[in-house]
């Protein structure tokens, strides 16, 4: 009977440890973070290699590439997805083409806490796995990670948590090369990585970074809560240019 009590007394005491370490972890993520960088949103930008992909002449290649339910909509050059999707999550993708080598210019506002993402050389059946995200978020002072605005999702911290209040509109202008990813947020480089290197699975997904497909598709996802994109501009690159 003592060894029983005694090895219960071993699981309270491991039990105890565990509950005021993660009591002492939500402290220290709910400390304010003293001085941080605030940035702005960068200007659309202009030349005759920028395709916006929300003008007239290309608002007919964005269709939901999950089902056939309304999740969106596009008006006065702005796309706007009305975050139904909790469960089953659900993507508006720029289908009449994919990328390779891009840069790319957007904008997006969020609703408080509304959960969104930009996913790049996505494949339409499997954008989650055969693509890659960068995070959007209603996540203003909160701390960078892995899952915060700006990051790769699940791979990726951003050196700063850049978002903007909710309702405030932000940027994010991307440069995609080869297997090389940078992502500036409003004005503000928060990463610059390089998935040859991840030759190992990372976070959630199972196949390593360095074998993601090198071309794909556009999407936008709706994940709950509404969110708005507008000036959607992309220049192609030559592959390896």
């Amino acid at each position: 009977m003592k060894r029983v009590k005694g090895k219960w007394l071993v699981v309270g005491a491991v039990a105890v440890v565990v509950l005021v370490m993660g009591i002492a972890t939500l402290l220290v993520r709910g400390l304010p973070q003293g001085p941080r960088p605030e940035g702005q949103p960068t200007p659309r930008p202009e030349g005759p290699e920028w395709v916006d992909l929300l003008d007239p002449a290309h608002v007919a290649g964005w269709k939901n590439v999950t089902d056939d339910t309304n999740i969106f909509g596009i008006s006065d050059g702005v796309l706007h997805i009305y975050g139904r999707s909790l469960v089953s999550l659900k993507y508006a993708g720029y289908t009449a083409e994919t990328f390779g080598d891009f840069d790319l210019h957007l904008e997006f506002k969020v609703k408080h806490r509304a959960n969104s993402g930009v996913f790049l050389r996505a494949q339409a059946n499997d954008p989650v796995y055969r693509g890659f995200e960068v995070q959007v978020l209603g996540d203003h002072g909160k701390r960078p990670s892995t899952h915060s605005c700006g990051a790769i999702y699940d791979v990726v911290s951003p050196m700063f948590n850049m978002s903007r209040p909710a309702g405030e509109w932000n940027s994010y202008d991307i440069s995609v090369r080869g297997r090389h990813v940078a992502v500036v947020m409003n004005g503000w480089k928060i990463i610059d990585t390089d998935f040859a290197l991840m030759t190992q699975p990372i976070g959630k997904f199972k196949a390593p970074y360095a074998e993601l497909p090198l071309e794909g598709i556009l999407a936008l996802q709706d994940h709950g809560g509404e969110v708005w994109y507008r000036n959607v501009l992309i220049r192609k690159h030559a592959a390896g240019v």
